[in-house]
C-alpha cells in the first residue's frame, strides 16, 4: 500500500520540487496542518487562504508566520477585492466599497487610496498576494458572477481604476493579481459551475484595455479565466497557449506571473480531471496553479504534483516549462520583498479605512424622498434573497439588517424572503413603523419584480435599498437607495442616512 509519505518522496526530488513550486492549495483550519508544513518544506510554491482559515488579525498573522517559517519564499494569497468579496472581513462585511462603487465615483485618487488601505491590512497579517483587482468589463448586465465586482461597463473607466487599484495595493507591499484574463464580463454562465463562452477577442479589443492598464501599472500577476474565446481556441483560456502565450505575453507584453483561477471549478472539471487540467494549464503557460477551493488536503496536492512529474516523463511537458514557471513564482517572491522594502518608508493612512469611509459616503445614490426613521424606532428589514455566487460566499446579504441591529440593538425585525417562499402568498411585513426592502439584481431574478410590486402596494412608503448591479427602475415616488455593492461600511452609511 502506498502511503502519502511514499508519494512525497518516490519521484526525482528536483523534478518533484519543481512541480510542487507551481501549486497553491488551500487547507481547513486556523493553523497550518502537518501535511501543509511537510509540503512547504519540500518546496510548495503557495498557499491560498479562505474564510475558513480566518478568525482575527492576530490569528492570521500567526498563521502566515508559521507558513513562512516552513518556506520563506512561498506566496500566501487570498481574495480580498473589498465590497462583496472579502475573506479577511467575511464575518462582518468589508470596510471598503467594491469596484462598482469606485468606478461610479470615477475618482482614481480615491480608488488608489482604498487599495492602499487594503494592502496595509494584508501586509500587516503577512499576506503576499491579493487575487485582485477584477479587471473585467461587465458589459452584460445579466452576468451572474462579476456584476458589482467590476468597475463598470465602460472599458475606459475600468482601465483607469484597474491601474489605480494595482498601484495602490502594490504601494503597500502586496502583490496584485489582475483577473480574469482575457475578460469574464460578457458572460451569462458562472465559470464556477460551467464553461462560459465569449466572442472573439483581438489584441485591440476594448475589453483588454484594463489588462493593458494593469500591466502598465506593474501588476505582479494576472489570473486566467475559465472561458472559451470563440474563434480563437475551443479550450478554456486557462488551457490555451493562444490566449496565455500569444495574446497575454505576446500582444500585451506581460512578463510576470500567470496564475490560474481555481482548477476545481466547473469550467475545468466538467470536461476533465483536476490533475489533467493542471498539466494542460502549465503546458499552456500557467505558472501557479490554484487548487484551494474545495480541495483542502495533501492528496489533492500530491495528485497534481504526480501528474506534472509524470507528464514530463511521458514527454507531454518539457521540464524546462516547469523550470520556467517555477522561476516566475520565485520572481514574484522576490518582487514581494522589493515592494515591501519600498512600502516600509511610505506613510501609512491614519486610521483603518478613511478612504473606505469617504468612498462609502460618496457612492450612495438616493432617488426620491428620504423618510427618516425616528432614532428610537428600528425599521422592519425585508431581504429579497437570491443565492450568492461562490466567489462572494454563501451567506452574504445586503449588510443592512446587521447595520440596523447595531444601531437599534435588540429591537429590529428582519424578514428574509426567498423565491421558494413566494410559492405561497407574500407574508405580511407589518403595517406600522418604517419598512426597508433590500434587493439585489431584480433585473436578473424574475420573481423579485412582482415581489417588489406587492410589497410597495402594501407599503408605498417602504424604502427600497438596491445593493447589486443597477438595472431596476423604481415606481414614481418610491424612495430608492442604490449602493453599488454590499460592503459593511456602505450599509452603515445607508443606515445613518435614513435614520
Amino acid at each position: 500500500m502506498t502511503t502519502r509519505s511514499d508519494r512525497s518522496s518516490h519521484r526525482s526530488p528536483d523534478l518533484r520540487a519543481l512541480a510542487l513550486s507551481l501549486i497553491q492549495p488551500g487547507f481547513v483550519g486556523l493553523t497550518p496542518p502537518d501535511w501543509l508544513l511537510r509540503e512547504l518544506d519540500l518546496g510548495l510554491g503557495g498557499v491560498a487562504l479562505f474564510a475558513r482559515n480566518i478568525d482575527t488579525l492576530d490569528q492570521v498573522a500567526e498563521l502566515t508566520a508559521g507558513i513562512h517559517a516552513a518556506n520563506p519564499r512561498t506566496l500566501v494569497a487570498m481574495d480580498e477585492e473589498a465590497g462583496d468579496v472579502t475573506r479577511m472581513e467575511h464575518s462582518t462585511g468589508s470596510s471598503w466599497p467594491g469596484n462598482l462603487a469606485l468606478g461610479m465615483l470615477d475618482d482614481v485618487v480615491l480608488t488608489e487610496a482604498v487599495a492602499r488601505e487594503i494592502g496595509v491590512m494584508l501586509d500587516g497579517v503577512g499576506v503576499d498576494l491579493d487575487y485582485a483587482p477584477v479587471a473585467d468589463v461587465n458589459n452584460n448586465p445579466d452576468n451572474p458572477v462579476i456584476g458589482v465586482r467590476s468597475f463598470g461597463s465602460d472599458p475606459a473607466v475600468v482601465a483607469r481604476h484597474t491601474g489605480a487599484w494595482v498601484r495602490g495595493l502594490q504601494s503597500a507591499g502586496v502583490l496584485a493579481c489582475t483577473k480574469h484574463f482575457p475578460g469574464h464580463g460578457d458572460t451569462s454562465v458562472d465559470s464556477h459551475l460551467g464553461l462560459p463562452e465569449v466572442d472573439f477577442i483581438s489584441p485591440e479589443d476594448a475589453v483588454l484595455h484594463p489588462f493593458r492598464a494593469a500591466i502598465d501599472a506593474g501588476t505582479a500577476s494576472v489570473m486566467t479565466a475559465h472561458i472559451v474565446v470563440r474563434g480563437l481556441d475551443d479550450r478554456p483560456s486557462t488551457l490555451s497557449r493562444k490566449v496565455l502565450v500569444d495574446l497575454l505575453r505576446g500582444s500585451l507584453g506581460f512578463r510576470g506571473l500567470v496564475v490560474s483561477d481555481g482548477m476545481e471549478m466547473g469550467g475545468i472539471t466538467r470536461a476533465m480531471s483536476i490533475p489533467e487540467g493542471c498539466v494542460l494549464a502549465v503546458g499552456a503557460g500557467v505558472d501557479l496553479l490554484c487548487i484551494g477551493g474545495d480541495l483542502a488536503d495533501e492528496d489533492a496536492v500530491l495528485d497534481v504534483a504526480d501528474a506534472l512529474v509524470q507528464a514530463v516523463h511521458d514527454g507531454r511537458l518539457e521540464e524546462s516549462r516547469l523550470a520556467e514557471a517555477s522561476a516566475q513564482v520565485g520572481g514574484a517572491a522576490d518582487e514581494r520583498t522589493r515592494l515591501r522594502r519600498s512600502a516600509a518608508s511610505a506613510v501609512a493612512p491614519e486610521g483603518h479605512n478613511p478612504a473606505g469611509v469617504e468612498a462609502a459616503r460618496r457612492a450612495v445614490v438616493v432617488n426620491g424622498p428620504i423618510h427618516r426613521a425616528a432614532s428610537t424606532q428600528a425599521p422592519t428589514v425585508v431581504e429579497l434573497a437570491a443565492p450568492s455566487n461562490i466567489a462572494v460566499g454563501d451567506d452574504t446579504q445586503s449588510g443592512i439588517a446587521a447595520a440596523v441591529a447595531r444601531r437599534w440593538p435588540g429591537t429590529g425585525t428582519t424578514r428574509v424572503i426567498t423565491e421558494r417562499e413566494l410559492l405561497g402568498a407574500l407574508p405580511p411585513v407589518g403595517s406600522e413603523g418604517p419598512v426597508w426592502v433590500c434587493v439585489r439584481d431584480p433585473h436578473r431574478h424574475d420573481w423579485m419584480v412582482p415581489a417588489l410590486a406587492a410589497l410597495l402596494s402594501a407599503r408605498p412608503d417602504a424604502v427600497v435599498i438596491e445593493t447589486g448591479w443597477p438595472g431596476w427602475t423604481a415606481p414614481e415616488g418610491t424612495t430608492h437607495v442604490v449602493t453599488f455593492g454590499a460592503a459593511r461600511v456602505t450599509a452603515e452609511h445607508v443606515v445613518d442616512l435614513l435614520a
